[in-house]
């Protein structure tokens, strides 16, 4: 009541404002937001909550909140949200399937309106409840495991497939693939991409120019160091992930001789290095905004089928992917 005496307005023009309704005349909008500035009022957003159903938040649940990758996608899902009026609370599963779902469950029970989950594992039934209470709920990076709800993925397949050709355009034969765990989507379908640019171009694979597995330095390394050794080294390697690539840019700096390089995902400073790192990029940005919109479309009710959305990567060549072979 205060705030509509200082306007000089009536309750329902001061509620019109601040809940944002349209139709409000301009000079109403100013004087009622004068009022409230100079009486230093805030919103309470209980009574909203309670008409409408929902908190006004949403979770994201990401894989590693230290990665680089999802520092721009969870950014982009922010913008989103604000954008909507709704604060993100997000954690990281850290690769856990159990440590996900104890994470998605627990932001369900503080009420949040959607989900948007980079998923750890392969079986997500244990939300079927919580989607059909309302919960909107959008997969990113990967699928969702045995439900069917809407994802946003990035072309792992045919930017693998893009790279590994690259190299192969370059004069290399002799090409090592070194990625992630292989029950992992994205490594998966990487790994298909790395196989197809070889098949097409008539290449045979051997096992040893293959090695998947934990992203730690120590495996990496190891995996890298037998690639280039022995009597027929690799003479390209194609990485599946920007952890990858950077154990393997410190091994390549051990060798006397100069073997090209392909990474997935692009890396800060990349341009910089000497040669600079040629790479199949994906737009992480857009991959969280594509995610949030979509959520936030379904929340309005504007969604009914599931929808599978696939985003182009796009290959930067900035000198290591360019090297001839060696030999």
């Amino acid at each position: 009541m205060a705030v509509g005496a200082g306007a000089g307005v009536g309750l329902m023009w001061v509620a019109g404002v601040v809940t944002g309704v349209r139709g409000v005349p301009p000079h109403t909008q100013r004087r009622v937001q004068e009022a409230i500035d100079a009486l230093g009022f805030r919103r309470n957003d209980s009574a909203r909550v309670l008409r409408k159903g929902r908190t006004a938040s949403i979770g994201l649940v990401l894989e590693d909140l230290a990665d680089p990758f999802y520092g721009p996608l969870s950014r982009a899902v922010e913008e989103v949200a604000r954008a909507h009026g709704a604060l993100l609370i997000n954690g990281s599963s850290a690769e856990d399937p159990d440590r996900e779902q104890e994470l998605a469950l627990a932001l369900c029970a503080r009420r949040v309106d959607g989900l948007v989950v980079i998923p750890a594992g392969d079986d997500h039934r244990y939300l079927e409840p919580e989607i059909r209470a309302g919960v909107a709920t959008v997969f990113v990076d990967r699928p969702a495991g045995r439900i069917d709800a809407d994802v946003v993925l990035s072309d792992n397949f045919g930017g693998a497939r893009d790279g590994v050709a690259h190299l192969i355009a370059h004069g290399h034969r002799r090409i090592g693939f070194i990625g992630d765990m292989p029950r992992i989507h994205t490594a998966a379908e990487r790994l298909r991409g790395y196989r197809a640019a070889m098949e097409e171009a008539g290449i045979p694979v051997e096992d040893a120019w293959m090695s998947l597995g934990q992203t730690n330095p120590e495996r990496v390394r190891r995996a890298a160091r037998e690639m280039l050794g022995g009597p027929d080294p690799v003479t390209a390697i194609f990485t599946g992930n920007n952890r990858v690539t950077v154990t393997v840019i410190r091994v390549l700096a051990e060798q006397s001789r100069r073997v090209a390089l392909v990474g997935f995902d692009d890396l800060e400073l990349a341009d910089l290095l000497e040669p600079g790192l040629t790479v199949v990029a994906q737009d992480a940005a857009a991959l969280g905004r594509t995610a949030a919109e979509r959520l936030f479309r379904r929340l309005d009710g504007g969604l009914v089928t599931p929808e599978r959305i696939e985003l182009p990567t796009r290959l930067i060549t900035r000198g290591s992917g360019e090297l001839p072979p060696a030999d």
